[in-house]
C-alpha cells in the first residue's frame, strides 16, 4: 500500500513537473509583438465618462496595455512611444519615423509583429502609407478607438486586445497592413472611415473584409491583391521628405484659381477628389490641363465614397495628360502619387502604379 501511494506521488511529482515545464514552454513559444503608440482617441480621456469632447494622447502606451486584462497571454509585449498626437495632427515627419522604425524592428529575428496606436482621422491614409513602404512579410496591424479610455463601453481595449492577436497570429503573415477596428479586419488598400461618431466608422465597401477577430480569435476571408509591402518598389530608407501633393475638393461652380494656387505655392501633384467619376467643371478642368502641361502631375479621384474612377469616360485623360485614381479615395491617392514623385514618372508610369497598389 505504502509502495502504491510511494509511485502516485511520484506520478503527481513528474505529471506536476511535465506541466509546468510545459507551460514554461509555452510562455517561451508566444510571439514578440511590439506596440507603438501614436495618441488618439484610443489614449484620450474625458473629464467625465459620458461627454462627447475628450483629450487625445493622454494615456501612455505602458498604462494602455497594463489596463487590457489577457493581453500579455495573447503575446510577449514591448511599447515604445512614437509619437502622441490627435490623427489630425499627423505628420509626414512622423509617417516616415514610424515606417522606418517598424522596417528596423521587423528586421529583428525576435520580433514577430508590429501592433500601431493610432487616431482613426487619417488612420486610413497612414495604413495606407505604411502598406507601400514596410519591407516585411510580418504582420503590421493598426488598431484605435472612436471612444477615449474613461468612457462608458470604451471599445479601445477589445480593439487592441484584438490587434494584438491579429499581429500575434501567423495567419496574418503576407497579407500586407491590417487595421482592425469594432472586430472587424480591414486591408489598407480598401478601408475608409465612414461615421464621425459610430464605432463601426470604418468599412472596406469595394473589396471587403480581410476577416474578423474576436476576442483574439481570427478568421481570414481573403487575402489583398494588391502589390504591397514586401512586393512594393517604394524605399524610405533615405527619405527625409516627401513631395508636396495637394488635394482639391470639386463642387458646383468651382473656381480654377484653385488649381493655379496649388501650382503657385510648390505642389508636384494635384488630386481632384471631383465629383462624380472625377469629374470637374469646364473652368477647372482647363486649369488643370494647364498644370498638367507644366509637369505637375494631376489625378482624378473622387468626392464619392465608393466606385471606380474610369479612364476617359467623360474626360480624355490621354490627351490632357492625367491620372485617374481607379479604386484609392482622394487621400489615399495622394499617399501614392507622393511615393511615386519620389523620382521622375511619366504619366504612363505613375498610371501604371494605381493600377497595380
Amino acid at each position: 500500500m505504502r509502495s502504491r501511494l510511494r509511485l502516485s506521488l511520484v506520478g503527481i511529482v513528474v505529471l506536476t513537473f511535465g506541466m509546468s515545464q510545459t507551460s514554461a514552454g509555452q510562455e517561451k513559444k508566444l510571439p514578440n509583438i511590439v506596440i507603438l503608440a501614436t495618441g488618439g482617441t484610443i489614449a484620450g480621456t474625458a473629464a467625465n465618462a459620458t461627454q462627447a469632447s475628450y483629450t487625445s494622447g493622454a494615456v501612455k502606451i505602458d498604462a494602455m496595455v497594463a489596463a487590457v486584462p489577457g493581453l500579455k497571454e495573447l503575446a510577449n509585449l514591448k511599447g515604445e512611444q512614437v509619437a502622441n498626437v490627435g490623427s489630425q495632427d499627423m505628420t509626414l515627419e512622423i509617417m516616415l519615423t514610424l515606417a522606418k522604425r517598424i522596417n528596423a524592428l521587423l528586421a529583428q529575428q525576435d520580433v514577430d509583429g508590429i501592433v500601431v496606436t493610432h487616431g482613426t482621422d487619417t488612420m486610413e491614409e497612414t495604413a495606407f502609407f505604411l502598406n507601400l513602404v514596410v519591407k516585411s512579410s510580418k504582420p503590421v496591424v493598426l488598431v484605435g478607438a472612436m471612444r477615449p479610455s474613461n468612457a462608458v463601453s470604451a471599445d479601445g481595449p477589445l480593439n487592441l486586445f484584438n490587434a494584438v492577436g491579429v499581429a500575434a497570429d501567423p495567419k496574418s503573415r503576407g497579407r500586407g497592413v491590417l487595421v482592425v477596428m469594432n472586430d472587424w479586419i480591414h486591408g489598407a488598400h480598401s478601408l475608409t472611415k465612414t461615421s464621425t461618431t459610430a464605432v463601426q466608422t470604418f468599412m472596406s465597401p469595394l473589396r471587403g473584409l480581410v476577416g474578423i477577430s474576436t476576442y483574439g480569435k481570427n478568421d481570414f476571408y481573403n487575402s489583398p491583391q494588391w502589390r504591397h509591402t514586401t512586393e512594393s518598389e517604394f524605399d524610405i530608407t533615405n527619405t527625409q521628405a516627401l513631395p508636396r501633393v495637394d488635394i482639391l475638393y470639386a463642387y458646383a461652380d468651382m473656381p480654377a484659381d484653385l488649381v493655379e494656387a496649388s501650382v503657385k505655392n510648390g505642389a508636384k501633384g494635384i488630386v481632384i477628389a471631383g465629383v462624380g467619376n472625377g469629374n470637374m467643371n469646364k473652368a477647372s478642368l482647363e486649369a488643370a490641363a494647364r498644370a498638367a502641361k507644366k509637369g505637375i502631375v494631376v489625378v482624378r479621384s473622387s468626392r464619392v465614397v465608393t466606385g471606380v474612377v474610369g479612364r476617359n469616360v467623360e474626360i480624355n485623360d490621354d490627351e490632357m495628360n492625367f491620372v485617374v485614381s481607379d479604386e484609392l479615395n482622394p487621400q489615399k491617392a495622394r499617399i501614392l502619387l507622393m511615393l511615386a514623385l519620389l523620382k521622375p514618372r511619366t504619366s504612363a508610369e505613375v498610371q501604371s502604379l494605381f493600377y497595380s497598389y
